[in-house]
């Protein structure tokens, strides 16, 4: 108990999946949680984390807008007083043969997957300097590290996340702040339901996968956790993979 004891943690993407479940862990550790998300549903997140004894609030927010994250940023500063910890999770799959992509889904995907981690990482310098540092952790995939059919456009969008860390972390390093990604195998969530679904194609997806199965949203939040608190200090600019031995081979 207390990893991240009195933290200030924003969580993006906080409705389900990886990003509740990192929430609530966060919060189970003693992180004081801004859970954010497009999604309504996060105010329930929200509420089992209260109901928890912990302390936690819901803000609506489109990562893709800087208006919405000045507005995440604001209301964070003034409710908690700055920001510790950022995870960047908010994210969208495509699996689609490359001639079948549009441009529009192209862009959109690198809106959402992209330029979300862009512009949150940004807004989080400014209120972690006030608190002499933090730690980013932006949610990439093992798709970021390896090709796979039908993946091209998400692939490309998480090799970019892994490389702009990089990127992020050698000019904030010098601030106190860490930024690494964190790289999930295939996990059992709702983004991922319809790949395991289907016997042959959840074959198929966990083929390389050492364990022989898919990880969970607490398995990730575990990871997240450890990259967030001060465990993890001389951890920064790398690229945290978690996928039951997916990239082994």
């Amino acid at each position: 108990m207390g990893r991240v004891e009195g933290k200030i943690c924003i969580v993006t993407g906080a409705a389900n999946g990886i990003g509740k479940a990192t929430a609530q862990r966060l919060a189970s550790e003693g992180g004081k949680i801004v859970a954010t998300d497009i999604d309504k549903e996060c105010q329930k997140t929200v509420d089992e984390i209260v109901d928890s004894g912990g302390e936690a609030i819901f803000l609506p927010h489109d990562v893709t807008k800087e208006k919405d994250w000045d507005m995440v940023i604001e209301q964070c500063s003034s409710r908690f007083g700055g920001l510790d910890v950022l995870i960047n999770n908010a994210g969208v799959l495509l699996m689609k043969p490359l001639q079948e992509t549009s441009l529009e889904e192209w862009n959109e995907i690198f809106r959402v997957n992209v330029t979300s981690i862009f512009l949150g990482t940004k807004f989080a310098f400014e209120p972690m300097c006030t608190r002499n540092g933090g730690s980013i952790v932006n949610l990439s995939s093992i798709y970021g590290l390896v090709g796979a059919p039908m993946a091209a456009a998400y692939e490309a969008s998480k090799g970019a996340i892994r490389l702009f860390t990089k990127g992020a972390a050698t000019e904030y390093a010098a601030h106190g702040i860490r930024v690494n990604s964190l790289h999930p195998g295939v996990i059992d969530t709702p983004m991922a339901e319809h790949l395991l679904e289907d016997t042959e194609i959840k074959n198929a997806v966990l083929g390389p996968t050492l364990l022989g199965r898919a990880g969970t949203a607490d398995e990730i939040a575990n990871a997240a956790l450890y990259l967030a608190s001060d465990e993890s200090s001389f951890v920064v600019g790398t690229e945290m993979v978690v996928d039951g031995g997916y990239t082994c081979n």
